[in-house]
């Protein structure tokens, strides 16, 4: 058996089927993608738009492609034909530009509202103030192209597994603020995602919706700038 589907089948056993597992392919070619794809998974994440953009040009078209990663707002164009979830907003100039190619491409883009909750300033997100800032403005209120369904947080890389459950406990404390306050009558508010290769057990015994695991799947991956 290939090892990327021995991997695959190893942690889909011990994630629930309520829970989605997204494997993160990012910096990793489209042959390890099709092993996957063949062993009957659908749910991908990548973090740069061109990669993105690029696989989905070149892979069977009922993947469900998910983007984990920052988005800048002059690279939205090139994922908002065919991106089934953004799961990094974090600003509303983002949820604008998002809205924008929304209505450019006649659909309406899923996101999550991206949080800060770790202790690394490499992290992005907004705090509980900026995300309540965003949701009562008239700018927001006039998206008619997006639908905010839920939220993501990236916990601390740490080997603390008490500071990353505590990480994770803070995003579900906002998730629940956020449902009961400004979408309590939206079905699709309901997503959480948190959990990734070292930290995603943690995470799905708090509250997780959606877990991005990478290297678990695939291998490490050469990190490589471009």
């Amino acid at each position: 058996m290939h090892p990327i589907i021995e991997n695959l089948q190893k942690i889909s056993s011990h994630i629930p089927d309520a829970i989605k597992l997204i494997a993160v392919s990012k910096l990793k070619p489209i042959e390890d993608i099709h092993v996957a794809y063949n062993s009957g998974h659908r749910y991908f994440g990548e973090n740069k738009a061109m990669e993105i953009k690029a696989k989905w040009e070149a892979l069977p078209k009922d993947i469900e492609w998910h983007f984990i990663g920052h988005l800048q707002t002059n690279k939205v164009k090139y994922i908002a034909p065919f991106v089934h979830l953004i799961h990094s907003v974090d600003s509303m100039k983002l949820l604008q530009e998002i809205n924008r190619q929304g209505l450019k491409n006649n659909r309406t883009i899923d996101c999550l509202l991206q949080f800060y909750i770790a202790t690394e300033e490499t992290k992005f997100g907004f705090s509980p103030d900026e995300a309540a800032e965003l949701l009562e403005s008239e700018n927001f209120q006039s998206m008619k192209n997006i639908h905010i369904c839920g939220v993501m947080g990236m916990a601390t890389y740490t080997e603390n597994k008490t500071l990353i459950r505590q990480e994770f406990k803070t995003l579900y404390t906002y998730f629940s603020e956020l449902k009961n306050k400004y979408f309590y009558n939206t079905q699709y508010f309901k997503e959480i995602s948190m959990g990734m290769t070292n930290d995603f057990y943690i995470a799905m015994e708090e509250g997780s919706t959606i877990v991005r695991i990478g290297s678990a799947i695939f291998g490490e991956r050469n990190h490589i700038t471009t």
